[in-house]
């Protein structure tokens, strides 16, 4: 996401006609006014693109602007745990507490972080209005991700599915978004898979030494 730059400047001394040069209340009026144009103004709208438009600062209400706009929630429901599932607690025999984990009897709301909101927003915008090819999304994925570690976008050929490539393990909040989120970038009636690699692979890696230090990787 670009952003261009704007100039908020506004110059109101230009509607100060030549012949009213010398009249001093008049011109001292204009000068304390565009004062606070000066700053007032431009720190309006300054705020407005760091709070607002822009996906990448964009606060809680910026970033409920655009959930309206992209049509993406920013809130999941979890549904109530089905019947017969098991679930932390008692069980007939008191044996591991019933070998599960938290149930939960209805419907619930789990709100995202500032940060998974914007993940979210930053992913939609992109997946509405790329094209989907695979150079276009790995730069947009170095953008996204880059601070946490590199991922790119394998592409089989087969027009079955597009392999996301994390080198990095995902943080909670990131892998929640990815799961609940179908909103990865990719062709157009094409799948998605992602796999996790923090740990080198057996191939030819500098020098042809030791095959770069690792194991088989799938």
């Amino acid at each position: 996401m670009r952003i261009q730059a704007f100039d908020f400047s506004v110059d109101l001394l230009q509607a100060l006609l030549w012949q009213y040069n010398d009249a001093d209340n008049l011109r001292g009026l204009l000068e304390r006014k565009q004062a606070w144009y000066s700053q007032n103004h431009t720190a309006f709208w300054e705020n407005w693109i760091r709070d607002v438009f822009d996906l990448r600062t964009a606060n809680d209400f910026g970033l409920s602007v655009w959930s309206a706009i992209l049509g993406v929630p920013l809130a999941v429901t979890v549904d109530p745990t089905k019947p017969g599932t098991p679930v932390f607690g008692f069980d007939v025999s008191n044996r591991n507490f019933g070998r599960g984990s938290f149930g939960c009897k209805s419907s619930s709301t789990v709100g995202l972080t500032v940060e998974q909101k914007r993940t979210v927003l930053r992913l939609r915008y992109f997946q509405l209005v790329s094209r989907g090819t695979i150079p276009e999304i790995n730069q947009f994925m170095k953008m996204l991700l880059g601070d946490q570690g590199q991922v790119y976008v394998l592409d089989p050929n087969d027009m079955t599915y597009v392999v996301y490539v994390f080198t990095f393990q995902p943080n909670p909040g990131l892998t929640f978004v990815l799961d609940t989120y179908d909103l990865l970038p990719r062709p157009a009636g094409v799948g998605v898979r992602r796999i996790v690699v923090t740990r080198p692979s057996f191939g030819l890696g500098e020098y042809n030494k030791d095959f770069e230090h690792g194991t088989f990787a799938e």
